[in-house]
C-alpha cells in the first residue's frame, strides 16, 4: 500500500440483517472510503448477499443503516455536505429516502422501536447563539467568532472531536414515522439537564433506557447510570445504578437489563477492563464476565439463554457467548467462541440463528462475515482463510491495483522481558530477502491494543521497504487486568522493556536489520518514543514522536482528560510528574527528532509539542516540528484525506532521510 492508496480503503460498518444472507435475505453496511478529490470521506450504504455487495442508497454522504424490526423499512443518517446528518427512512425493497428530522447539529444512529413505528436518536442543541443558531429574540446567528463568551464552571467542558459540551447537551430525540405528511422533527423529547446516550428500547415500547452521569451530571463524575425515560412525555427516572461507566445497553422481555461497563470502585478510573453486566430495575448489577481476564467492548446481543459480546483477547476480537445462568463471573476460558480466530470485530448482528459480523483481518480492513449459531457453532478467521462465510471482498483494490504494492505479510512475534513476562507482537514485512531497516512503531493508550487486522500504517511503510515492529506491552488492553495496570504509577519502566523485549526478538532475525532501527509512536505511542529516545537512543537512528504526552504537569490543565487521567495514572505529586516526563530528559536526546502534532488536538494539546521542540532545540537536537492545521488527535486514522496523504509523505522522507531503505555506502 502506497501514501496515495488510501482511497482503496474501504471499511464497512457495522451491519444490519434481515435473514440469512447467504440464501433469501440481506445485510446492509454503510462503506466508508477516503475520496482525494473531494479531500472528503464518501459513505454510501450496500446490500450484501451471497452475490456480495451492491449499492443500495444514492447518498455519497449515508451511514449507519439499521433495519426495522418487521424487515420492512431502513433506517440510516443521510448528510448533505454540512456535518449535520438526519435520519432518512426507506422501503427496503426499494423506493425514495424519506428524511424524517431537522435536528440543529444532526442525529446519531437511528435506534428503531419494537413495532417498526417510531426511531429514537440523540442529538445535541446548541445554546441560543452558538454553533449557528439565532440569538434568543433575534434572528441574528453569530460567526464562531463572534458567538458570546463561555463562561465555564466545571472541568468536564469539553472532549476532543466534540468541542465544548455544556453549552449544546446531547438529548433524546423520538419521531414517529408513520405519519408521511408530518412536519421534520427539530426537537428533543428530553430536558435532561446534562447529555444522554446509548438509548435502548423496552421490549413493550412503553419508554426507552438511557446511559446518563450519575445524579445527572449534578456534579463531575466518572460514573453513568442506567435511566428510564418514558416514551410518550420524555420524563426520566434513575432505574439502575452501575458501579462505574457504562457504554451500551439492550433490554429484554422478562425485566433483564443487560450493559456493557467498568467498575470504578476504589478510585479506578484507567486501565480498567470492561465487563458484561445483568441487573433489573432497582437491583444491583451482577457482573457476568470476570474482571481479571475479560474486556468487553460493543453493544450486546441476547440469543437464547445467551448473551453474545465482543471481546479482546490477545490483539483480537472476537464475539463470544456469556451463558446468563451463571452464578459467578465466567473466565475467558469459559466463555465459548461464536467467530474467532485472527480477526477484529467492529460490529456484529444477529437475526434468528444467523450472525453478521463487520470485521477486520490481517488481509483487509473490514469484510462481512456470516456464522451459523445453530449448535453452537463457530466462525475462525486465519491469515490465510477462514471457515466463517465471507460474503465481501472490499479489501480487492488493495491487491489488484496494478499501481499498488499489495498488502505486506503480518507474521507473530513473542518476547522475553528482563523480568521473564512474555511481550506479544508481530512484524509486518516488505518484500524482498533483507535485511530491510526495522521501525518500532508503539500504539496509544496505553490501554489500546495493536491486533491481526491489516493496519494501514504499517503496510504503507512495509511497502516502502521497512520492517514495522508493533506489539502489547504492558499497560495495554486484551491480556488482563494485570497487565493492563502494570504501568499505572510505573509508566516509563516495565512498559519501556517490553517495547524493547519484543524489538530484541525481531531483530534476531536474519531478514531484521539490527544496525538500522528507527522508533515512532503516536498519544501514549509518542510518550513513549521520547521517553526511549532520551534513555535507549543509542539503539535507534531517529525518532517521530506525534500528538505525544512529553509533560504531565501542563498535560493535568489542558488535556480534555487530564483533570484525571494524569493523577490516576503517575499520580499528583508534581516531583514525580515531572520525573515521568519525556519533557525532562530532552537534554539527554542525542538522535535526530521529529515532534508532529496538530492544531485542534485536546486530547494531547499541541502546547505538549511546543514544549518538547523547544527543548530539544534548546538542547541542540536535531529537531524539527511538524504542525497540522484544523486537525485534532485522530488525524491519522480520520483526518482530512490530504492530510492523511501528506503526513505519510512527511513520515516517509524523514525515514528516508535518517533510516535510508538502501543502506548509504
Amino acid at each position: 500500500m502506497l501514501a496515495n492508496d488510501i482511497p482503496h480503503l474501504h471499511v464497512p460498518s457495522s451491519p444490519t440483517v434481515s435473514g440469512d444472507p447467504r440464501s433469501g435475505g440481506a445485510a446492509f453496511v454503510a462503506v466508508s472510503r477516503p475520496d482525494l478529490e473531494q479531500d472528503a470521506y464518501r459513505s454510501t450504504i450496500e446490500r450484501v448477499t451471497a452475490d456480495g455487495a451492491v449499492r443500495w442508497s444514492a447518498g455519497d454522504h449515508d451511514a449507519s443503516p439499521v433495519l426495522s424490526p418487521d424487515g420492512r423499512w431502513l433506517a440510516f443518517l443521510r448528510n448533505d455536505g454540512d456535518d449535520r446528518p438526519q435520519v432518512a427512512v426507506a422501503p427496503v425493497d426499494g423506493g425514495e429516502a424519506r428524511v424524517v428530522t431537522a435536528l440543529p447539529l444532526g442525529a446519531g444512529t437511528p435506534v428503531w422501536s419494537p413495532d417498526s413505528t417510531r426511531i429514537a436518536v440523540t442529538a445535541r442543541f446548541p445554546e441560543p447563539g452558538r454553533y449557528g443558531s439565532a440569538v434568543s429574540g433575534s434572528d441574528r446567528r453569530p460567526a464562531p467568532n463572534a458567538e458570546a463568551p463561555r463562561l465555564i464552571t466545571r472541568l468536564d467542558f469539553h472532549v476532543n472531536g466534540t468541542g465544548y459540551l455544556l453549552d449544546k447537551p446531547q438529548q433524546l430525540v423520538v419521531v414517529d414515522v408513520t405519519d408521511r405528511d408530518a412536519p421534520l422533527v427539530d426537537s428533543a423529547l428530553t430536558s435532561a439537564p446534562c447529555s444522554v446516550s446509548a438509548p435502548a428500547w423496552y421490549p413493550d415500547g412503553s419508554a426507552l433506557l438511557v446511559v446518563a452521569p450519575r445524579d445527572l451530571g449534578a456534579r463531575e463524575t466518572h460514573d453513568d447510570d442506567l435511566y428510564r425515560v418514558d416514551a410518550t412525555d420524555g420524563t426520566i427516572a434513575l432505574a439502575i445504578r452501575t458501579e462505574g461507566s457504562v457504554s451500551s445497553t439492550t433490554a429484554t422481555p422478562d425485566g433483564t437489563v443487560y450493559y456493557t461497563g467498568a467498575s470504578h470502585l476504589d478510585g479506578r478510573l484507567v486501565g480498567e477492563p470492561e465487563g458484561l453486566w445483568a441487573a433489573a430495575h432497582g437491583s444491583d448489577p451482577v457482573r457476568l464476565t470476570a474482571r481479571e481476564t475479560v474486556d468487553v467492548t460493543g453493544t450486546p446481543v441476547v440469543h437464547g439463554d445467551d448473551v453474545l459480546i465482543a471481546v479482546l483477547d490477545r490483539g483480537t476480537v472476537g464475539i463470544r457467548r456469556v451463558p446468563t445462568g451463571t452464578n459467578a463471573p465466567l473466565q475467558l476460558d469459559e466463555l465459548p467462541t461464536v467467530l474467532g480466530g485472527h480477526v477484529v470485530v467492529s460490529g456484529f448482528d444477529v437475526d434468528g440463528d444467523v450472525l453478521v459480523a463487520t470485521a477486520g483481518t490481517p488481509a483487509s480492513p473490514g469484510e462481512v462475515h456470516v456464522v451459523d449459531l445453530t449448535d453452537g457453532g463457530e466462525g475462525t478467521v486465519g491469515t490465510e482463510g477462514t471457515d466463517a462465510t465471507v460474503l465481501t471482498d472490499y479489501a480487492a483494490p488493495l491487491r489488484t491495483d496494478a499501481a499498488a504494492p499489495g498488502v505486506r505479510r503480518i507474521e507473530e512475534l513473542t518476547g522475553t522481558s528482563p523480568d521473564g513476562t512474555p511481550v506479544h507482537g508481530w512484524v509486518v514485512l516488505p518484500e524482498g530477502d533483507g535485511p530491510h531497516p526495522v521501525l518500532r512503531v508503539v500504539h496509544g493508550g496505553p490501554f489500546g491494543q495493536d491486533t491481526w487486522a491489516f493496519f494501514d500504517e504499517a503496510q504503507v511503510y512495509a511497502s516502502a521497504g521497512y520492517a514495522v515492529v508493533i506489539g502489547n506491552p504492558r499497560g495495554s488492553g486484551g491480556y488482563g487486568l494485570e497487565h493492563g495496570r502494570a504501568v499505572i504509577g510505573a509508566m516509563g519502566t516495565v512498559d519501556v522493556d517490553d517495547v524493547l523485549a519484543l524489538l530484541d526478538a525481531a531483530l534476531e532475525r536474519p531478514d531484521l536489520d539490527a544496525s538500522r532501527v528507527g522508533i515512532m509512536g503516536g498519544s501514549y505511542g509518542g510518550f513513549m518514543t521520547s521517553w526511549v529516545a532520551a534513555h535507549h537512543g543509542e539503539r535507534f537512528v531517529a525518532a517521530w514522536s506525534e500528538r505525544a504526552v512529553n509533560a504531565w504537569d501542563s498535560f493535568a490543565g489542558s488535556s480534555d482528560i487530564g483533570w484525571f487521567f494524569a493523577d490516576a495514572y503517575v499520580g499528583a505529586d508534581p516531583e514525580e510528574q515531572r520525573r515521568r516526563s519525556p519533557l525532562s530528559y530532552a537534554h539527554q536526546v542525542t538522535i535526530p527528532f521529529m515532534v508532529a502534532h496538530s492544531e485542534e488536538d485536546w486530547r494531547c494539546p499541541i502546547e505538549q509539542g511546543h514544549r518538547q521542540f523547544v527543548a530539544l532545540k534548546r538542547a541542540g537536537v536535531d529537531a524539527s516540528f511538524l504542525v497540522f492545521p484544523g486537525e485534532g488527535h485522530e488525524l491519522s486514522r480520520s483526518g482530512r484525506p490530504w492530510h492523511r496523504v501528506q503526513r505519510f509523505e512527511h513520515v516517509l522522507a524523514w525515514w528516508a532521510q535518517h533510516l535510508p531503505v538502501t543502506p548509504v555506502a
